[in-house]
C-alpha cells in the first residue's frame, strides 16, 4: 500500500489554509545547511559484508521503499489562530529553550545530567552524525531504547535534521520489531546494548536501514553498530536550519488488534495540541513563534515558579512519556528517568525525594496502585518517603480509580490529572481532582475540540444516556502511514468536519460531563446487552483485596457470551468469588453487566503502556472454566 495522503484538510480547524514558510514539496534538501550535505566520512562507514550499514547501502534516501514515491508530497497547511503565518517545529522550541536557559537542568538519569546547553549541543552533534549517514528531511530514525537522556537526545537530534522520530516498543521480539521498522521506512535506529541480540536478528531484512547506533548499557557490543558516545565526540555540532512545522513525527500505536500503526502527527498540529494544555495552566503567554518559547519558559523564573521536574514514568517509546515530556521542555523543565528497565515503585519515590520531582505521568492504576503500596510499605517500616515537591501526577490511558487518588492526596496537597487521550488525539477529555473536592473515577469534563457522536455524526444529546463515539477535532494527526484503509476508519469525515475517532464509547450526562466505557472491539454481547470492559473492572475494584482486574467475555449457550472477571489480589489479601461479586453488586452496576464467572490468577499482566492483554484474558478464563 502506498502512503496516506497527509494532504486532507482538516475542516475542523476553522482558519484558512495557507502554506507555512520555510515548507519543500519535493525530495531536495531546500533550506539545509552546508553540513547537511557532507559526504559520508570514513569514520561512520560501516565494515559488515555487503555494506548495507553504510551510506548508500540501502535504498535511496529519498524514496519510500525503492518506489521513486516523492519524500514530501505537496500539502495543504492549516495556519490556526494560534500559529498565524509562523511556522512551529520542536527543534526550533528546544533550541530557544536552551538559548535562554542553557544553565539549567534538561536530563536527570542516575548520576548523568545535562544542561539545556549540553542538550542542546549533543543532540546538535547526533543530527551531524544522521546527516554524515545521508540522512535529511523525512529520513526515519527510529528508537528501540528504554527510558533515557538517550531517548530525549536522539528525538530532538531528529528534529533538527528534519527527520521524522519513529518509537519502537522495546518489548518487541524480533517479528514486530521487524515489521515496524521496515513499515517506517526507518533508516537509523537507535538501541540500548541489551537489546542488540533482536536488533542482530532482524537487520538482515531490512534493506532500507544504513546503520544502527548502539546506546552502552554495558551490553556487549554488536558487530558492524556505530556507537552513540563516539558519533557525539566525534562530530561537529549541526548547524542550525531552517524548518517546517510540516515536519512529521510517527507514533507507532499497537492497539488492540492487528500490528503496529504509525500515526503521523505534524510537529505543529501536535505541538499546539500540547502547548494549549501547558502555558494557560501556569499563567504564560503563549508563545507567537518557536524563539518566544525560550523568554517564555525564563520568564516563568522569574515571576518565581518553581521549575518544572517532570518525571515519566511511563514509557517514552508511548504518547503518555513522550507528550507529558515535551510539556514539561516547554516550560524549561528538567526530565528524570529511572534507571531500572522494570517499574519499581520504590526507585521511583527514592528519585522524586533526591531530585525534587514535581510532576509525574503514570498509566492510571497499572501505575498508581504499586506506587500507593510501596507509600504504605514505607510508612509501616517507620521510613515513610519524601513527597513534599511533587504538585502534579499526570495519567492517561487506563483507569485511575478515585480511592487510588485520593489515598495520593491525603499524603500530599497534589493536583490528580486524570486526561483522556491516545496516540490518534490529544483533549478528548479530562478529570481534574484537587484536595477536599469529590473524587471521581471514568467521569471526565469533556475537551474544547471534543464531543460524543453517533455513526452518524449526530452530536449525542447530553442526558440522554444514548451511548456515542468519543471525537476530538481541530489538530488531529494525518492519518496511519501507509494504511489509508484503517485511516479512513479512524480519521472521519463526520457532519461537515474532520474528527480522529480511536474508538471508544462513552455517554454524556446532563452536565456535559462524560463517563467512559471503553473500547468498542473488545466489547462483550450478553444476550443481545453491549457492555464494555473497562466499567465492570472499575466495580471489580471496589473490592480493597483486588489488584488488578480484567474483564472479557467468554461463549455461553444462553447469552452468547457471559461477563468473566479475571482477577488478581494484592499481596497476602484474600477475596473469594462471592466477596468480589458483592463488591460489584455494592458498586452499583447494573445487573446485566456483573459478572457471571470470577477466575483467580497471580498476576494481570499488563504492556509497559499499562494496557491490558484482553486476548490473554479470555483465553485464560475460557481454560480455566473448562476445567
Amino acid at each position: 500500500m502506498t502512503r496516506a495522503s497527509p494532504s486532507s484538510s482538516n475542516k475542523g480547524t476553522s482558519t484558512a489554509a495557507a502554506r507555512l514558510p520555510g515548507t519543500t514539496s519535493c525530495g531536495g534538501r531546500g533550506g539545509e545547511s552546508s553540513a547537511t550535505r557532507r559526504r559520508t566520512s570514513s569514520r561512520l562507514r560501516c565494515r559488515r559484508s555487503g555494506g548495507r550499514w553504510a551510506h548508500g547501502g540501502g535504498a535511496p534516501a529519498r524514496a519510500v521503499g525503492g518506489r521513486g514515491i516523492r519524500c514530501r508530497p505537496p500539502r495543504t497547511l492549516i495556519r490556526s489562530a494560534y500559529a498565524q503565518a509562523v511556522s512551529f517545529d520542536f527543534a526550533s522550541v528546544f533550541e530557544s529553550v536552551a538559548d535562554a536557559l542553557p544553565d539549567r537542568v534538561a536530563l536527570v538519569r542516575g548520576d548523568r545530567r545535562h544542561t539545556w546547553g549540553e542538550f542542546d549541543d549533543r543532540s546538535a552533534r547526533l543530527a551531524g552524525a544522521l546527516s554524515e549517514l545521508g540522512l535529511g528531511p523525512d529520513s526515519k530514525v527510529a528508537s528501540y531504547l528504554y527510558n533515557s537522556n538517550e531517548y530525549v537526545e536522539g528525538l530532538q537530534a531528529t528534529f533538527k535534521m528534519r527527520g521524522v522520530p519513529v518509537n519502537v516498543n522495546y518489548r518487541y521480539l524480533e517479528d514486530e520489531l521487524a515489521y515496524l521498522l521496515d513499515n517506517s521506512d526507518a533508516e537509523v535506529v537507535l538501541f540500548h546494548g541489551s537489546l542488540a541480540e533482536q536488533v542482530d536478528a532482524v537487520r538482515g531484512r531490512l534493506p532500507r536501514l544504513k546503520a544502527a547506533v548502539q546506546v552502552d548499557d554495558g551490553s556487549p557490543h554488536l558487530d558492524g553498530a556505530l556507537t552513540y558516545e563516539e558519533l557525539i565526540a566525534d562530530t561537529k555540532p549541526m548547524e542550525r536550519i531552517d524548518r517546517s512545522g510540516d515536519d512529521y513525527l510517527f507514533l507507532y500505536t499497537g492497539g488492540t488488534t492487528g500490528m503496529p500503526k504509525g500515526v503521523m502527527w505534524r510537529q505543529e498540529d501536535l505541538f499546539w495540541s500540547l502547548a494549549e494544555g501547558v502555558y494557560p495552566l501556569v499563567g504564560l503567554p503563549l508563545p507567537e513563534r518557536p524563539a518566544d518559547c525560550g523568554p517564555t519558559a525564563r520568564q516563568s523564573a522569574e515571576q518565581g515558579l518553581p521549575p518544572v521536574v517532570h518525571l515519566p514514568a511511563s514509557p517514552l517509546m508511548h504518547g503518555t512519556g513522550q507528550f507529558t515530556t515535551f510539556q514539561s521542555m516547554f516550560l524549561g523543565g528538567t526530565i528524570v528517568t529511572l534507571e531500572s528497565r522494570s517499574f519499581d515503585p520504590d526507585e521511583l519515590w527514592r528519585v522524586v525525594a533526591r531530585e525534587r520531582v514535581t510532576n509525574m505521568a503514570i498509566v492510571g492504576d497499572a501505575f498508581a496502585k504499586p506506587m500507593l503500596r510501596a507509600l504504605e510499605d514505607a510508612e509501616a517500616r517507620g521510613e515513610p518517603y519524601d513527597i513534599s515537591s511533587v504538585a502534579l501526577m499526570i495519567s492517561s490511558g487506563v483507569i485511575w480509580s478515585a480511592p487510588v487518588k485520593q489515598a495520593f492526596m491525603e499524603r500530599q496537597p497534589m493536583i490528580c490529572y486524570d486526561s483522556l487521550g491516545s496516540s490518534e488525539g490529544v483533549g478528548f477529555a479530562n478529570s481534574i481532582s484537587v484536595p477536599g473536592a469529590e473524587t471521581k473515577t471514568a467521569k471526565f469534563a469533556i475537551g474544547p475540540h471534543a464531543k460524543v457522536l453517533t455513526d452518524e455524526g449526530r452530536e449525542v444529546e447530553p442526558g440522554s444516556e444514548e451511548i456515542g463515539l468519543l471525537a476530538v477535532g481541530g489538530r488531529i494527526p494525518a492519518g496511519y502511514y501507509k494504511d489509508p484503509e484503517k485511516s479512513a476508519e479512524t480519521f472521519r469525515e463526520l457532519a461537515g468536519h474532520r474528527w480522529s475517532v480511536p474508538g471508544d464509547y462513552a455517554t454524556v450526562a446532563a452536565d456535559n460531563t462524560i463517563t467512559l466505557l471503553g473500547r468498542g472491539s473488545v466489547s462483550i454481547n450478553s444476550g443481545g446487552e453491549k457492555i464494555y470492559p473497562e466499567e465492570v473492572e472499575e466495580a471489580v475494584k471496589h473490592h480493597p483485596a483486588v489488584a488488578d482486574s480484567v474483564v472479557v467475555g467468554v461463549p455461553d449457550e444462553r447469552f452468547g457470551e457471559a461477563v468473566t472477571a479475571v482477577v488478581s489480589l494484592r499481596p497476602g489479601a484474600s477475596a473469594s468469588e462471592d466477596d468480589i461479586m458483592g463488591a460489584v453488586e455494592a458498586s452499583g452496576l447494573a445487573r446485566f453487566k456483573r459478572p457471571r464467572h470470577v477466575v483467580m490468577v497471580d498476576d494481570v499482566p499488563r504492556a509497559p503502556n499499562g494496557k491490558a492483554d484482553y486476548k490473554w484474558a479470555q483465553t485464560t478464563a475460557v481454560d480455566r472454566l473448562a476445567t
